[in-house]
């Protein structure tokens, strides 16, 4: 099976700069490529002539000699649960169709500031509450590129859809459980959450102008063909400058034990691969033990994710003084069955008693336990797969479904979730990228978890390995 053929927005810049392409070229292809791709269902909703307007004023702009932003003319997606002002953020879900932002999120905002122009508004697992994208009508389910009768991951599973078949370069997701992450892996992108800490200094991206799920998980992040595409895209949303690759001699890469566990064959044998290809290198790769991180984790996660979107969506909902739109309305009209199953959770508020004790006493037991294995170990990060399996058959039962690990049967959240989630609950940044391709041709991912406030060095230390791992592509399946 031959890979959709990827586009890093690296080279899109390098052509738009020296002349070789047009703004309008550019755009113009990506829209047919849309158009070309809409089985994939990766956008919700498309703007190709506004879109165009913005590229020809790009072209003409540089046609004058006029001084234009660093993404002028780059064509990206954004997830459909970022505000951009004037248009519909519908969060996938029936009861928000009609909900147009009135300011556009700053994330988003430092984009188009640096002259970025959104395509479209993508797909996503309704109300970003679940990890594959395969939504119920009216909303489709969005359909991996590499094989669509698989799911794409989620919840930005239109994000990866859009970059993974070469529509546009860039986009941006939101990552509370690994929406971002996962996504990355089942596609075959690079995928970025960026540190989120307590909620205070550490948090490198502003939270605001989202549809929220949890103010203690929630992040904006990028999502590209390569992890140079992140570094890039870091850049312009931090204000600092891009990263370079980093010297891998010496430096000591931890392999926490519990999350290299009941993994596929397929996968296993990718990353293990990549790790040697890390060893011979020049990189030290450690066996790690978190002791108690599973208990913890498990103490956290659920508590968080069905408590705070109580409080989070109505305040989303105040800010854009949607007053005639309460929570109960948008739960009584969830299509998917396994978010209508949360949120009755959520609304019953059954795990109230249990949201205290996971912010006060097992969030900051779970965080102690990834510091000690950093600061013991003298690690520059975790290393393991994104995901245990390869991208998995789309299932109607969605969440409620089972996926098979060497033989083994599993529930699909669970699994799909597994490696990605302790690291969020602690708030430490994560970065997804591709190793490589299953002998079935579906990507593998491969994920480094960095301590808060490591983002910078996680992006140089991704860019190496990428380098590195160049030769284990697919054919065909990155373009630089």
């Amino acid at each position: 099976m031959s890979g959709p053929t990827l586009v890093t927005m690296t080279e899109q810049l390098r052509q738009l700069r020296s002349g070789e392409t047009s703004a309008e070229a550019l755009m113009s292809r990506a829209i047919r490529r849309a158009e070309d791709l809409g089985h994939l269902n990766a956008f919700l909703c498309l703007e190709p002539e506004k879109a165009l307007e913005q590229a020809r004023s790009v072209d003409l702009a540089r046609g004058r000699g006029t001084t234009v932003p660093a993404l002028a003319g780059l064509p990206v997606a954004v997830k459909d649960n970022v505000d951009i002002a004037g248009w519909i953020t519908s969060g996938a879900t029936p009861a928000l169709a009609q909900m147009r932002a009135r300011q556009t999120g700053p994330v988003a905002q430092r984009l188009l500031d640096a002259g970025a122009i959104v395509l479209g508004k993508t797909n996503l697992h309704e109300l970003a509450f679940g990890v594959t994208n395969t939504n119920f009508a009216p909303i489709p389910m969005t359909r991996n590129p590499h094989d669509p009768g698989r799911i794409t991951g989620g919840s930005s599973g239109g994000t990866a859809a859009a970059i993974a078949a070469g529509i546009v370069g860039a986009g941006l997701g939101t990552d509370t459980s690994g929406s971002i992450r996962i996504p990355a892996a089942l596609c075959g992108i690079a995928g970025l959450r960026p540190s989120v800490g307590t909620g205070g200094a550490g948090r490198r991206y502003p939270t605001a102008g989202v549809l929220p799920i949890s103010h203690t998980n929630d992040t904006v992040g990028p999502m590209a063909a390569s992890v140079a595409d992140l570094a890039l895209l870091d850049a312009v949303v931090t204000g600092a400058d891009p990263v370079t690759a980093a010297p891998l001699k010496g430096m000591r890469l931890g392999l926490p034990a519990c999350f290299w566990v009941d993994i596929d064959d397929e996968v296993a044998r990718l990353c293990r691969a990549a790790c040697e290809s890390l060893t011979r290198a020049g990189a030290e790769l450690v066996p790690v033990s978190l002791p108690g991180l599973r208990e913890a984790w498990r103490q956290v996660s659920a508590p968080v994710v069905l408590n705070e979107p109580r409080e989070d969506i109505p305040a989303w909902l105040a800010a854009h003084g949607r007053a005639d739109i309460t929570l109960s309305a948008i739960v009584d009209q969830i299509a998917n069955p396994d978010v209508r199953a949360a949120f009755g959770v959520v609304m019953s508020e059954s795990t109230a008693g249990s949201y205290r004790p996971a912010m006060e006493t097992h969030r900051p037991a779970l965080c102690r336990i990834y510091a000690a294995a950093f600061r013991e170990q003298g690690l520059a990060a975790l290393i393991f797969p994104t995901v245990p399996v390869p991208a998995p058959q789309a299932q109607p039962a969605d969440a409620f479904g089972r996926v098979s690990v060497n033989g083994r049967d599993h529930a699909v959240f669970e699994t799909l979730i597994r490696n990605t989630d302790p690291g969020a609950n602690a708030g430490l940044p994560g970065l997804s990228l591709p190793v490589g391709f299953t002998r079935d041709g579906l990507p593998v991912g491969l994920e480094l978890d960095g301590q808060v406030g490591s983002d910078r060095d996680l992006l140089s230390l991704g860019m190496t390995i990428e380098l590195i791992l160049a030769d284990v592509r697919h054919p065909g399946a990155l373009s630089r």
